[in-house]
């Protein structure tokens, strides 16, 4: 895991549960490197609502995080920015 994030108290979604983003790092036996990020209630990012991230940014990380009721929005130091509605990653998906 290269980043970790959790929802602030004050955003409240309607499953009542806390929620974290997780930008996860993984190599493969043949070297190559893929970035996902996680996002749902389990802490440890095991499982939850799974987004692919290109590569070149999950490579430069995750700049910040901004939760709403409707979602998260994800930015990245190149400026580029990944918006995921909260639906998806409610009720334990």
């Amino acid at each position: 895991m290269t980043y970790r994030s959790a929802a602030p108290s004050a955003v409240v979604y309607p499953d009542e549960a806390a929620h974290f983003l997780a930008l996860v790092h993984e190599h493969t036996l043949s070297g190559r490197n893929s970035y996902k990020m996680v996002i749902g209630r389990d802490p440890s990012a095991s499982y939850g609502h799974w987004v692919a991230v290109d590569a070149a940014l999950g490579a430069k990380g995750i700049e910040s995080t901004t939760w709403t009721e409707s979602g998260v929005r994800v930015r990245f130091p190149t400026g580029h920015e990944i918006f995921v509605p909260a639906r998806p990653f409610l009720y334990g998906r």
